[in-house]
């Protein structure tokens, strides 16, 4: 009977952790996958993600990162650059990277192209000053999406290691 119940808890614990990590933040990427801030030194956050209920209603499909102006922009990730140009009148890369996920800069004077396979740290660009609804002279937006459906990029950011909490009785 202990072994059974040992088992029981082994199972319970290991469904506990995989329901965590299904209903937590999404798994964005492979494990083999690192992504890390696409500032340096590690930006502050401005402006947080605001996933709007729908799509077509207000939100923040993104985050705001305080940079400086001319400041170098990184690849988040490796991957192949996929549109380095201008939307709306704004300065735009975006990176495509495994498992379908899309990353956005803006605004952001690019040194690559379209077709340019980038690793994690590239430089991809320079940060430009003003994004609208910016409280510093010059902000980062960082976007995130895998298909249609946008994402909050600080979920590929792994800076603290997963910690499990005892199980209580």
């Amino acid at each position: 009977m202990p072994l059974l119940n040992s088992l029981r808890r082994t199972i319970l614990v290991l469904c506990g952790v995989t329901a965590m990590t299904i209903g937590a933040a999404p798994a964005l990427a492979d494990a083999a996958d690192r992504f890390d801030w696409p500032l340096i030194p590690r930006p502050r956050v401005e402006r947080a993600f605001d996933n709007p209920e729908k799509n077509w209603l207000p939100g923040h499909r993104g985050v705001d990162l305080a940079g400086t102006s001319g400041q170098a922009v990184l690849a988040a990730g490796p991957g192949v650059v996929v549109f380095a140009g201008h939307v709306a009148g704004k300065p735009v890369v975006s990176i495509d990277h495994i498992g379908g996920l899309r990353t956005t800069y803006e605004p952001v004077t690019a040194v690559v192209s379209a077709g340019d396979r980038v690793g994690l740290g590239t430089v991809i660009g320079t940060l430009d000053p003003g994004h609208e609804g910016c409280t510093v002279a010059a902000c980062l937006h960082w976007g995130l999406r895998r298909d249609r459906t946008y994402l909050d990029p600080l979920g590929l950011i792994h800076d603290q290691p997963l910690r499990l909490k005892p199980l209580e009785h």
